[in-house]
């Protein structure tokens, strides 16, 4: 009787034990999508293509910004309390990837890098973090190569032509997109010596601007100016600094990385600015992929990949709408 009354019991433990797999396995599915800097128009896009990808797929889909380090842990263990299973992040630091990677597994959350490649205390990447991005390094090479075809094109003289690096070195792909722009620059014949660093506080356009009428004020020399940077707002800042001392369309030519709405708006403007272009690189592939592959991942369809790298093109105001097509946009 003992017997029987004990196999009964594990017979039901067993029934009970796989209902609740099944039904976790059928919980609705919710991801979490957070960003560093939830104004700037490149994150408003990539979220627009996360709800589309949460539509699409069926999935909830909570944004949330956090510009510092304690949000983000904070943004974490909210998620957690809302029973999502995972998220997509593009932290305020690359620097805290091994807190958000303690914070992901006490919370048994999965978790995706998009933008910028999570790093350990040493500065390596975090191989066991899923991750979307873009070579820095090559994207910058394309920024700087486009700059050099116009200003063959416009027969400037390269000795006469500042370079302004709007400079936010403490971000690695930062660095890694304005070092490679440089080089470019600088395999076209522009001088070392004519390039000018212009760091900014922060990654938008106010702090840009700051820095480059800094820059522009202390080398008046030059009789043209280029400039780069980390994304479009960085050169729009440094366009909107060389306005304002008089320098206009003809003598700037200012390439920026992004191709999302504020280099959109500023190329369709009724008159060229010094804003020549943008690297334009897909927002939707960033905001929809990465959703997709999380929430595969969760419903155990497949694994993401350990590293998707981007590419880009340059988008000018004469052939932006092409390009827009080709990107999927």
């Amino acid at each position: 009787m003992k017997r029987t009354l004990l196999a009964a019991a594990s017979l039901c433990l067993i029934a009970a034990t796989q209902f609740a797999s099944v039904a976790h396995a059928a919980d609705p599915v919710k991801i979490g999508f957070l960003v560093k800097q939830a104004e700037e128009p490149w994150f408003q896009d990539e979220w627009r293509y996360a709800e589309q990808a949460a539509k699409d797929k069926g999935f909830t889909l909570v944004k949330i910004g956090i510009p510092n380090g304690e949000k983000m842990i904070a943004a974490i263990d909210n998620l957690a309390a809302q029973k999502a299973q995972g998220f997509v992040i593009c932290a305020p630091d690359v620097k805290l990837g091994k807190a958000i990677e303690r914070s992901a597994k006490r919370n048994n959350l999965k978790v995706i890098s998009v933008d910028d490649r999570l790093v350990d205390g040493t500065g390596k990447p975090i191989e066991s973090i899923p991750h979307m991005g873009i070579s820095g390094y090559a994207i910058g090479k394309q920024v700087g190569e486009g700059i050099a075809a116009e200003v063959k094109n416009r027969k400037w003289n390269v000795a006469e032509v500042g370079v302004i690096r709007v400079a936010y070195d403490q971000l690695p792909t930062a660095k890694e997109r304005t070092t490679g722009a440089v080089d470019a620059l600088k395999a076209a014949g522009f001088p070392a010596a004519n390039i000018v660093d212009a760091p900014q506080a922060k990654t938008d356009t106010e702090s840009a601007f700051n820095a480059a009428n800094i820059a522009l004020t202390k080398n008046a020399r030059f009789k043209h100016w280029v400039a780069v940077g980390l994304n479009d707002e960085a050169v729009l800042g440094a366009v909107r600094a060389a306005e304002g001392r008089g320098i206009k369309a003809d003598s700037m030519v200012g390439v920026g990385i992004g191709g999302a709405k504020a280099a959109e708006n500023e190329l369709n403007k009724p008159a060229p600015t010094g804003f020549f272009g943008s690297v334009m690189i897909s927002a939707k592939q960033h905001g929809y992929e990465t959703s997709v592959n999380l929430y595969n991942w969760i419903t155990g369809k497949a694994t993401p990949p350990a590293e998707v790298l981007t590419k880009g093109m340059l988008m000018t105001r004469a052939n932006q709408a092409d390009v827009r097509k080709q990107m999927g946009m």
